[in-house]
């Protein structure tokens, strides 16, 4: 089934593109949470859109990705969430979370979609997450969770 990608779908690719998958993944987990739509003629005029809005949100040469590279390896992030006697937390921290974390403590606006998390993050403490901001550059941020 032919679909146009809507937002960045890790090893199918970025927000505009026309790609041929599985009628199951679409159906049932692309479509549905809205990372695709169905690729019809009259879509193809969505595409233009798509990757226009993309090209303005997109860090656009290797520079510039690692100019805010530097400027978050810079940045102390503390993200301060519920937790239990025992250090454990009720839930656990999300890219979300951490994007609006890395806002706070005054460091560049960065889209959650590029704020990869290797394994869930649920203990108080210091913890390492990386920032894809460019296909070539990766930043690593340090974290540290604190109870609120």
């Amino acid at each position: 089934m032919k679909i146009i990608l809507t937002h960045e779908v890790s090893g199918l690719g970025t927000a505009g593109d026309v790609v041929d998958v599985k009628d199951g993944y679409a159906r049932n987990y692309l479509v549905p949470r809205g990372f695709a739509i169905r690729w019809t003629k009259g879509g193809e005029k969505d595409v233009a859109q798509i990757r226009r809005a993309r090209k303005i949100r997109e860090i656009a040469t290797i520079e510039q990705a690692n100019e805010v590279k530097g400027q978050l390896e810079g940045v102390k992030v503390r993200l301060a969430t519920r937790a239990g006697e025992a250090g454990r937390l009720f839930g656990s921290v999300t890219p979300a979370d951490i994007a609006a974390a890395i806002k706070a403590s005054g460091g560049p606006e960065v889209d959650k979609r590029r704020v990869e998390v290797g394994s869930p993050i649920k203990t108080l403490g210091a913890h390492q997450v990386s920032v894809r901001l460019h296909a070539d550059v990766v930043a690593k941020l340090g974290i540290e969770v604190v109870a609120a």
